[in-house]
């Protein structure tokens, strides 16, 4: 083996995806360091950039008894990682009809009863990777403040790792987005200017605009493109001549 070689295998590290062994780079997230090893996603890779939470993974490392938590797309692999993906965890959804429900604490309590069997461990607080005071937002739907609910849980990405290991099985993150969609449609302050935009689609207003995007040929939407109105703060961003390469 020439030394090039044996340089480039020194700086890979060992990770044992689903049971079998595979030598990636030190640098690279777990989704990345997947791909590497010759894993094709198509499935639990998601955004990739730490947002939509689906590709939601556990590992252990050696001679470690806790079982570590994060996502695949910002954690980074680490010597000797034992990781496998759960980009669904099969948690209870309670089926109902928003239009039906109240924004009431006895709803919270109806649709999930498990929320009062919290022990208050915080073991979901510290498994969130989007540092969620997970804990605290089900401590104030016991209490059916709604409004703080959606407030603190503003951030969940569902990925469900909260879920996966809470000692009293709660599903967390869907009482977080039942109290979102009350607080959505019933609490928080109506958007006057969404109401008149609203009214100026109904009125057809736009009807003009859109009609000439439909029609454009693909040289006049570039040109569009190129000749948007940008906001002051992003406008160097996206006027630098390389990002115009890309149109």
């Amino acid at each position: 083996m020439s030394n090039v070689n044996q340089e480039k295998t020194n700086e890979l590290v060992p990770i044992f995806i689903m049971g079998e062994k595979y030598e990636v780079p030190p640098s690279l997230t777990i989704q990345k360091a997947m791909e590497y090893a010759g894993y094709q996603l198509k499935r639990g890779c998601g955004c990739r950039g730490g947002i939509c939470g689906a590709c939601a993974t556990v590992y252990r490392m050696p001679d470690s008894y806790r079982i570590e938590v994060g996502l695949a797309c910002q954690t980074v692999v680490k010597p000797n990682m034992y990781l496998t993906q759960i980009p669904f965890f099969p948690a209870n959804k309670a089926v109902y009809d928003i239009e039906k429900l109240k924004p009431t604490g006895e709803t919270i309590a109806q649709l999930y009863p498990e929320i009062f069997k919290c022990i208050g461990c915080n073991t979901c607080t510290r498994s969130c990777p989007m540092d969620i005071e997970v804990m605290n937002y089900i401590s104030y739907a016991i209490r059916g403040d709604i409004a703080k609910v959606a407030e603190l849980s503003f951030d969940c990405v569902m990925c469900g790792l909260c879920t996966a290991r809470c000692p009293t099985e709660q599903v967390q993150y869907n009482v977080a987005i039942l109290c979102r969609r009350l607080y959505g449609k019933y609490i928080a302050p109506k958007a006057k200017h969404l109401q008149e935009m609203i009214k100026n689609i109904d009125e057809g207003k736009y009807n003009e605009g859109l009609n000439k995007l439909m029609n454009a040929t693909k040289e006049e939407l570039k040109e569009l493109y190129v000749n948007r109105e940008v906001e002051p703060e992003m406008a160097d961003e996206f006027w630098e001549p390389e990002n115009k390469e890309f149109l």
